[in-house]
């Protein structure tokens, strides 16, 4: 222990300000991450404004700065923001949205109004954040700080997180439900206090806030989430820190803020599974791939008419059961041909199906029929009601749900207006056309 101060004492002003930065990043980070999974993301603004009261009480009632009566001050003003909001949402009918919106302006209000009064010159770089002036004292408080959530977080991993997903759940299960939230709750403003000199009392809520979102689009698993806000929350930390460092007179908290933002806005965009880009590209294939299935239907149901007489319609008559130019007609063959699922005849003016896209086709069309008979026969749809909702189911139905339908349905042959639901197998056999397990076309 004695080695660790020996250590904070000896270290410049911007080692110091750089390991104050990455403690706030790892405290918040962590607890970042039960805020968003729970939804309370408003608490921790309405804490970083609860406390600024007690920081000012705190410069008020020590003739130096003391620290210790700060933030002991900040983190009883920040417990007794938390209860008055429980009390006022207990015994009215105020939300829990709006009673954090009167504490949260209420609290700041009179932060500002007590510090008018009497001007206290270390109180501005709590309202906004200043690295610069972080000693071997604050530093100590922040690592201690950070240890204290991780060691919290790893003994309470398991309780916090049923508590995060489900109260009524942890109370079945016999977690003691206050006692938790209390804990959580404690560790929230402690954290909140400990950060203030860091981004300030406006900004904190954004360290809380930024990183545990911008994982929150990453992943699925809060394990990982924890360890990708504690990544980003030390990223954003480190630039402000490295940037404020660089510039004088440019506070830390909005550079922090800022880049938290920013790598927020990438994620956003970029994201692998929850990002916009990908949820776009996502869109655009599940589009074409309808209209892929679309078309392998329209060639099955003219096949059908025709008796199964041949296995490839001309693109002529691909236009005529499309209802779509010509031109039209041949990129949609074109569309096939490029997935796999049929192949030009010599001069393309006909497609044939693989044995791909012939038991594409032949899914489809008996989703479609399946569905319709359910509807009719279990739904008490009228037949002239069920097309157009099989025409968006068929492309949804999974095989495990093709399975139950069948076993509700008792294996049906024919659908509601008398039509053969087909039965797909691994080799889709069709009446006139033969057999093959070679990707080169019927009748190519």
């Amino acid at each position: 222990m004695n080695e660790l101060l020996l250590a904070t004492s000896t270290m410049t002003a911007a080692q110091a300000a750089l390991l104050a930065a990455l403690c706030v990043g790892v405290s918040c980070g962590l607890l970042g991450s039960y805020v968003v999974v729970r939804r309370v993301a408003l608490v921790g603004d309405a804490l970083s404004h609860a406390v600024f009261p007690g920081v000012v009480a705190g410069f008020m009632w020590s003739e130096e700065k003391n620290l210790y009566l700060i933030f002991g001050c900040a983190l009883v003003a920040g417990l007794l923001g938390v209860m008055m909001v429980r009390a006022i949402v207990q015994t009215t009918r105020v939300k829990d949205d709006a009673a954090l919106g009167i504490v949260l302006a209420s609290f700041f209000g009179i932060g500002l109004l007590w510090n008018s009064t009497k001007q206290q010159s270390g109180v501005k770089s709590f309202l906004f954040g200043n690295l610069s002036t972080i000693d071997s004292t604050d530093l100590w408080l922040m690592f201690a700080a950070a240890v204290l959530v991780t060691v919290a977080i790893l003994l309470l991993l398991r309780p916090f997180q049923v508590l995060s997903f489900d109260e009524g759940f942890a109370v079945g299960l016999g977690y003691p439900v206050k006692i938790l939230n209390f804990i959580f709750f404690g560790l929230l403003t402690f954290s909140v206090v400990v950060a203030l000199q860091a981004v300030g009392v406006v900004l904190v809520s954004a360290m809380l806030i930024t990183p545990a979102a911008t994982a929150y689009l990453l992943t699925d698993r809060l394990e990982r989430m924890m360890i990708y806000s504690v990544i980003f929350g030390c990223i954003a930390c480190t630039v402000g820190w490295y940037v404020s460092s660089q510039r004088s007179g440019l506070a830390p908290g909005p550079v922090i803020s800022l880049t938290g933002a920013f790598v927020f806005g990438l994620v956003y965009f970029f994201a692998p599974k929850h990002g916009i880009l990908s949820k776009l590209i996502r869109h655009l294939r599940g589009r074409q791939r309808v209209l892929r299935e679309n078309i392998l239907k329209a060639i099955y149901k003219q096949l059908e008419v025709e008796g199964f007489s041949d296995s490839g319609i001309s693109i002529a008559v691909l236009a005529e059961v499309r209802r779509c130019p010509l031109e039209d007609a041949m990129k949609q063959a074109k569309l096939l041909v490029k997935s796999g699922e049929a192949t030009y005849e010599e001069g393309k003016s006909a497609i044939y199906l693989t044995p791909t896209g012939w038991r594409r086709a032949a899914e489809i069309v008996r989703n479609h029929r399946l569905w319709e008979l359910y509807l009719t026969n279990l739904a008490d749809y009228e037949e002239d009601h069920v097309h157009d909702d099989a025409e968006v189911i068929e492309h949804l139905l999974g095989a495990e749900t093709v399975r139950k339908l069948e076993r509700e349905l008792d294996f049906p042959q024919l659908d509601p207006h008398g039509k053969p639901i087909p039965v797909v197998t691994r080799d889709v056999q069709l009446e006139g056309s033969r057999t093959t397990k070679q990707e080169t076309g019927y009748g190519g």
